[in-house]
């Protein structure tokens, strides 16, 4: 059945059009009904990215929570696995995230975690589109049982000093040259600290949020102008953020992007190495480089696939006990540590092995060549062009004419009006062909 509201990650659509107040107040309404549990006074935090719109959602979600008689603390701008990290350890009923994560400052959304800090299943996110969609009037709280909001001061250094634990008490980053690039995004202040306070020299770029600006030009979807500072500043290695930071890519001391498969590599082959690894494995999604797949096998590991969405990657990993898993695209889910994506936490990771063996970004965090892979969107308005014959005959002939060669995945995105395809073969010229023909059959039916 398809759902209303909720995409792959949370709520996202453009704000004040798509994601407007009266969204957000029904949001807190449902999901502060759906998480009753009890007769206690419940509590809600809610944090934010740096968004313009931040602040009317945020408003309108206080006021949807108070209605229902549940207690809300404001966290301000912090990183989504801080709001999922604070849910817990707050002992909250539910954390919420505003923020669009990678997408431009004109689109918001609303990410909801569940007490345990993970996010929602599908059942329960329908669940709360059904509350939403109904008369919650009824269920409104009485006046002296309306909720109370407040905001809480010290959340920065709560999540630094969380992120600085993921390491042991030994490691230093001492002698590395870093460039951050925080998106101008919910890590501007976080990150170049926790960093600093690990003995790392800081260059910073992306902090300087003035709510139009977040992923502009800066942040993990566009590492040019942190690849230019890398080389720039002779730096030994940059981290690109995204908006929320809840993902991360690397910059090499070379300007070369390193993606999250890459470091699903280096953090898996590290922590077999060490005997932290839970399962002699890694999850990660259907878009991942056959590249990895074949690395992780050459060192006795296997690699799970799921579908798109950092969530799917979670519930394989709590379902069958894996520790390490993540996105091609950066999100990179430690569960030893994490409940969520974790950009910060993640580079820290891959830092220290930089660290540690005293080699360059460019060999460290290189561990595989990957397959060749193309990647395009073609954008559509409305509709359903994937059920088009033409565009179904497409598919079928290309994944024919690749066989067991390579992949071949056609999909529409969880968070945007796009089709992706994605194409990877041995063969570059085969790849770009075969996605072209694809592509050219949806944007015809589009």
């Amino acid at each position: 059945m398809a759902r209303r509201y909720f995409g792959t990650d949370g709520i996202r659509g453009r704000a004040n059009s798509q994601i407007t107040a009266d969204m957000a107040l029904k949001v807190g309404q449902a999901a502060g009904l759906a998480f009753r549990r009890g007769d206690h006074r419940h509590r809600v935090v809610i944090g934010k990215d740096t968004r313009l719109s931040s602040y009317m959602i945020e408003y309108a979600l206080v006021a949807g929570f108070t209605s229902v008689g549940a207690d809300v603390l404001l966290l301000g701008p912090v990183p989504t696995p801080a709001v999922a990290m604070l849910t817990r350890s707050m002992r909250c009923d539910l954390g919420v995230m505003i923020s669009a994560s990678h997408n431009p400052y004109e689109d918001n959304g609303i990410k909801l975690f569940g007490p345990d800090g993970y996010k929602l299943s599908d059942e329960v996110e329908t669940r709360i589109e059904a509350l939403m969609d109904g008369d919650v009037a009824p269920k409104l709280a009485n006046a002296p049982d309306l909720g109370r909001a407040k905001r809480i001061d010290d959340v920065e250094a709560r999540y630094i000093e969380y992120a600085k634990r993921t390491l042991s008490r030994d490691v230093s980053l001492e002698g590395l040259r870093i460039v951050v690039d925080c998106a101008n995004g919910a890590a501007y202040k976080v990150a170049p600290e926790a960093l600093w306070e690990l003995g790392a020299e800081v260059i910073k770029i992306g902090v300087e949020p003035n709510g139009l600006n977040i992923n502009f030009e800066v942040g993990s979807t566009s590492p040019d102008a942190l690849a230019r500072k890398v080389r720039e500043m002779r730096a030994d290695a940059g981290i690109a953020l995204d908006g929320d930071a809840d993902r991360m890519i690397l910059i090499d001391e070379k300007g070369r992007v390193i993606d999250g498969d890459q470091v699903m590599a280096v953090i898996a082959e590290s922590w077999r190495d060490e005997g932290r690894l839970a399962k002699p494995g890694v999850v990660a999604t259907v878009m991942s480089n056959l590249g990895l797949e074949r690395h992780l096998a050459g060192l006795g590991l296997t690699l799970e696939r799921t579908a798109v969405g950092d969530r799917y990657v979670i519930e394989r990993m709590r379902e069958k006990g894996f520790n390490v898993g993540g996105e091609q695209s950066g999100h990179i889910i430690l569960s030893d540590y994490a409940t969520t994506g974790d950009g910060l936490v993640a580079a820290m990771q891959v830092l220290a092995v930089i660290h540690k063996q005293g080699k360059p970004a460019s060999e460290t965090c290189r561990r595989f060549e990957p397959v060749p892979q193309v990647l395009r969107s073609v954008r559509f308005n409305g509709g359903k062009p994937l059920e088009d014959p033409a565009v179904a005959k497409a598919i079928a002939d290309a994944t024919a004419r690749l066989g067991d060669r390579g992949r071949l995945l056609v999909r529409p995105s969880g968070t945007e009006p796009v089709i992706r395809v994605m194409g990877e073969a041995d063969d570059q010229a085969l790849v770009d062909a075969l996605v072209g023909e694809v592509c050219q059959a949806v944007a015809r039916a589009a």
